[in-house]
């Protein structure tokens, strides 16, 4: 899979770089340019909840890293404006997640994207569907959103 990964938009490293949370949580970026990304990130012990599970929360932070990095695969910067997941099966601990965002409209500063997810490989057995929606915002004179 490495020989086929897509570059990784500027706009997109230089979020990624300090997207302190992800990476905190082994959220990896493997690739993301025109609109598409794609992360990846183990089921640690610390994000299995009472019910022997991964706690929904990791999956859709998984998803949501994905969906922010497609969106600024363009350039300005966009936050989300909103977003919701379905959960298709449990997650367990070590098991490896894949999510893969790709976008579906956009219009104006608005967007809309679907996020997979998947275990154990892309494109393999779905977990579960996210789908969100983008803001194109401007930059604070700070250099922040």
């Amino acid at each position: 899979m490495d020989a086929e990964r897509a570059p990784i938009a500027a706009p997109t490293a230089a979020m990624f770089d300090d997207d302190h949370a992800s990476k905190a949580l082994g959220v990896e970026l493997l690739e993301a340019a025109d609109g598409r990304a794609l992360t990846r990130m183990r089921v640690t012990h610390e994000m299995v909840n009472g019910h022997s599970i991964a706690h929904g929360g990791y999956v859709f932070l998984l998803a949501d890293t994905a969906f922010a990095c497609a969106c600024n695969s363009h350039g300005p910067v966009t936050v989300a404006a909103g977003a919701q997941i379905t959960f298709l099966t449990p997650v367990h601990e070590d098991d490896v997640l894949y999510a893969r965002a790709v976008e579906r409209h956009t219009r104006g500063r608005g967007g809309i994207y679907d996020t997979t997810v998947f275990r154990g490989e892309p494109d393999s057995e779905i977990v579960a569907e996210f789908r969100g929606h983008s803001r194109s915002v401007e930059s604070r004179k700070d250099g922040e959103a």
